[in-house]
């Protein structure tokens, strides 16, 4: 009640005038105060606008996802192997080569002036070959007459060997130039795309050292992407099951992704990053994938049976760890703590806290307090299907289309640490205009 300070009165009928009037203020205060707490507490009582869905039990895939890179599954740089100017470049830029495509020709006049003196040298030392034979077989037939010394006979024989080491010499100096001569054409070692060229007509190559263009080989290609080193154990023992399974998509395309096998697990773990690097092979046999690219990659190493599974939207967090909120029968809803576990195409696995067949709160968690009166405005199902998992396509395309869902991580594999999740709502303190009636009350 509020005080007034009043004057003071000697007269008591101006003492009871007053009184009168202080209970007259107080009376209209009371009842204007009831009036506007009055709308407060209809309004609290209102059913909350939100959207559910049902939790459902299915086969969830056990998938990890990471960041890759494309990579050549042969990358070949070209190089001259004779020194020399380039006279002639016989490939496109960019296009497609076969393995023994001419790609640049070496001026040759040089190296064929070398063969053919490499030819005239052999012809001579064979017609000096011939003759020392002569003069040995001559001095051989003497040698019993004592016609002819013992040390002109020896002299004419260790001129006939010599002479045959000199041919024999000028044999592979001849194969040498020819040899020489062939590297003037530079054939392609390799099938694949040829890269730009590097050098121009007219350019000297040096041996071994001026790189000419490059040939990638991307029909396959390799595609390398790195996962935490706490899946090494589930990606071996699945990979000893049989090949596993790499569906390959590039981001923001929408494209269908490119499916792929496991090929290599390396050897050692990463120290500075705690993460194993592996490669998958890709036929590529449309040309989708480019080296250098960087592609999302997802890797299937198991499936998890009769799991129960929410919208990810559905799953809350807060300091004290993940929550839902259930719908109750009479359409109140009750704030359950829950254990989480993979995701998979905008759903996540819920071990331990809903039971399939519960509705729950996917959208308007905001105005919602344990108790709370609901409506659902657009009630909705989960549209996996209960008990069974969609063909490994549509798995695979859901999980693409399901980059930037809320509550969708890189990985799919993940653990319920309490933390909160990118992408969900954190848990708010209802206003005072919506508080219950009871805290009007008070």
């Amino acid at each position: 009640m509020n005080r007034i300070a009043l004057p003071h009165i000697k007269d008591g009928r101006t003492c009871r005038r007053a009184v009168l009037i202080v209970l007259c203020v107080s009376i209209f205060v009371g009842c204007s105060r009831q009036s506007d707490s009055q709308p407060r507490a209809d309004r609290a009582r209102q059913p909350v606008p939100v959207t559910a869905a049902v939790a459902v039990s299915r086969n969830v895939p056990i998938e990890l996802r990471a960041i890759g890179t494309v990579r050549a599954y042969a990358s070949v740089p070209v190089k001259s192997r004779v020194d020399g100017q380039v006279a002639r470049i016989a490939f496109a830029q960019g296009a497609h080569v076969n393995q023994g495509d001419l790609l640049v020709q070496i001026d040759p006049r040089p190296f064929e002036a070398a063969r053919d003196q490499a030819a005239a040298i052999l012809e001579r030392d064979k017609a000096s070959l011939e003759n020392a034979e002569i003069e040995m077989r001559r001095t051989d037939e003497l040698a019993g007459t004592k016609a002819v010394p013992a040390s002109q006979i020896d002299a004419n024989r260790a001129k006939v060997a010599t002479l045959r080491a000199t041919v024999a010499a000028d044999r592979a100096a001849l194969d040498l130039a020819n040899l020489q001569l062939s590297f003037c054409s530079i054939h392609a070692p390799i099938s694949g795309r040829v890269g730009m060229r590097l050098v121009d007509e007219g350019a000297m190559a040096r041996n071994n050292d001026t790189t000419l263009a490059i040939i990638n080989q991307i029909r396959p290609v390799y595609v390398d992407f790195a996962v935490p080193e706490q899946s090494l154990l589930d990606i071996r023992r699945a990979a000893k099951e049989g090949p596993l399974q790499v569906d390959i998509a590039l981001p923001e395309t929408g494209a269908r992704p490119v499916r792929g096998e496991l090929a290599v697990i390396n050897n050692e773990v990463d120290t500075s990053t705690g993460t194993v690097l592996l490669r998958a092979v890709c036929p590529n046999s449309d040309e989708e994938l480019w080296p250098g690219q960087f592609v999302s990659v997802t890797l299937q190493v198991g499936i998890l049976s009769n799991a129960t599974v929410v919208p990810s939207q559905a799953i809350q967090a807060s300091q004290n760890g993940d929550f839902v909120f259930v719908v109750n029968s009479d359409q109140t809803v009750a704030k359950r703590s829950v254990r989480t576990g993979a995701m998979w195409a905008g759903y996540t696995v819920v071990t331990e806290g809903v039971s399939p067949g519960e509705s729950v709160i996917t959208d308007g968690h905001l105005r919602l307090v344990p108790g709370s009166k609901v409506k659902q405005t657009d009630p909705v199902s989960a549209r996996t299907g209960q008990g069974q998992s969609p063909e490994p396509a549509e798995a695979a395309a859901a999980s693409t289309d399901s980059v930037g869902q809320p509550g969708v991580t890189d990985n799919a594999i993940h653990n319920s640490n309490g933390k909160p999740r990118a992408g969900r709502a954190k848990e708010s303190v209802p206003s005072a205009d919506r508080s219950t009636p009871a805290v009007n009350a008070r």
